[in-house]
């Protein structure tokens, strides 16, 4: 458990998050900084990104997992930063409706080391137009 903590925390790090360690893995939560508005009214829970790794393995391999809140606008240029580095975009889709701006969820996935993982995406928030941030407890 001591190796999934020291392994976790280096993780979060590279997210500038900070880690859940599970028994069988690691996430970090963070959120977007974007105003919006669901019928009218003012939501900041709808601004999740969270990304974790379970199912480590004796290789240091892990199954990596990724769910990611976006601007229409920044899909483009994040999905194919997603996919130049190998990574495997699972879904796309929208939660809410009637939401100004409109928003998108993007799942990103991949079987590799989780600091490798963390790396990418970490990479990848560079191409939004705010990097998302630790979620307030």
């Amino acid at each position: 458990m001591n190796n999934m903590k020291q392994l976790g925390d280096q993780f979060a790090q590279i997210l500038n998050g900070k880690a859940k360690i599970k028994q069988n893995g690691c996430s970090v939560s963070l959120v977007r900084s974007i105003n919006v508005l669901i019928q009218g009214r003012p939501s900041h829970s709808i601004l999740p990104v969270g990304i974790s790794f379970e199912s480590l393995d004796i290789n240091g391999n892990a199954l990596n997992l990724g769910e990611i809140t976006l601007l229409e606008q920044e899909i483009p240029n994040f999905m194919r930063f997603a996919v130049e580095q190998g990574l495997i975009i699972g879904a796309l889709h929208n939660h809410w409706i009637f939401t100004q701006p409109n928003l998108m969820y993007i799942h990103i996935q991949s079987v590799e080391p989780p600091l490798a993982f963390a790396r990418k995406v970490a990479n990848a928030f560079t191409t939004l137009t705010s990097f998302p941030i630790q979620e307030m407890d």
